[in-house]
């Protein structure tokens, strides 16, 4: 089964203009931890708020657990990228509010341990709390509801290094031990590749890669040589640019490559960036259940 799955999902915000997300299809295993990644405008909180059903689709469709979204809303647990709470409240507050919200689903001590493991105080309240603490108690109030998708919206990209390490542990805990799906949009791609199994890369609105982390970059090569890239025809190159005497390419291989070239497995970082410079090549989808 699928843990998220898109078809042809479109959403236009105005009758004129480029559509936030345009004729969108991949699907996303259930259990995987996915790494959403684009640029500013790609359609990441796009598709955030249609799989929470925060927002509806202009076209297309989208399933989570093969679920219209709204039938499965009590199965996603979903943290927005400016974690709307209310300053005044207090920890205890979020909390209580947590159970009221969630009832039947609602695992109390699981939430408290996640908020003790930051040595925080129930009675603080939240206008007094650093950045990383805040993301901490909103964390809190989205898995203690024991949610088998996880979705967040650049949780923690104000946070110091440390604070990420330890926020993504106890995601990663929790997504562990419950056996849950998370889609975790961000721009640290240099920390993703440590934590995700998976990748959905957009780009004006349009899926340019999507599938397990590690076929997508076994179906790439890293090249230099120096040659030109016109010795490259026979494949079909990402991006390439001039490095001293030679030159350095991306490539999806079609063949052999010429004997005077050395290649590499590509990092999670050359693919995005790759992907990103390079509009006009062919989207790769790598997901078996697309």
């Amino acid at each position: 089964m699928t843990a998220l799955q898109a078809t042809g999902l479109t959403r236009r915000h105005r009758r004129s203009g480029p559509a936030a997300l345009e004729s969108v299809d991949f699907a996303l295993p259930t259990g995987s931890i996915c790494a959403l990644v684009g640029r500013n405008g790609a359609g990441k909180s796009t598709l955030l708020e249609l799989a929470t059903g925060v927002d509806r689709p202009s076209a297309g469709r989208l399933t989570v657990f093969g679920e219209p979204v709204g039938a499965a809303r009590a199965r996603v647990g979903y943290l927005a990228q400016d974690q709307p709470l209310d300053p005044d409240w207090r920890i205890s507050d979020v909390l209580r509010i947590g159970a009221q919200l969630n009832p039947g689903r609602w695992d109390a001590a699981y939430a408290a341990g996640i908020i003790q493991q930051g040595d925080l105080a129930p009675r603080t309240r939240l206008g007094a709390l650093s950045g990383g603490q805040h993301t901490r108690v909103a964390l809190a109030l989205v898995l203690g509801k024991r949610p088998d998708l996880v979705l967040l919206d650049e949780p923690m990209a104000d946070l110091d290094p440390l604070s990420r390490h330890e926020l993504t542990g106890t995601l990663l805990g929790h997504a562990t031990e419950h056996g849950a799906t998370v889609l975790l949009a961000s721009h640290h791609t240099g920390e993703l590749a440590d934590v995700c199994d998976h990748l959905l890369l957009l780009d004006g609105g349009r899926v340019r890669l999507a599938g397990a982390i590690d076929d997508l970059r076994e179906a790439h090569l890293s090249v230099t040589g120096a040659g030109d890239v016109e010795e490259l025809a026979a494949h079909t190159v990402v991006t390439h640019q001039r490095s001293g005497r030679g030159t350095v390419a991306l490539l999806r291989p079609e063949g052999v490559l010429p004997s005077t070239w050395h290649s590499t497995v590509p990092t999670l970082d050359e693919l995005v960036l790759g992907y990103l410079g390079s509009p006009a090549v062919p989207a790769l989808h790598l997901n078996p259940a697309a």
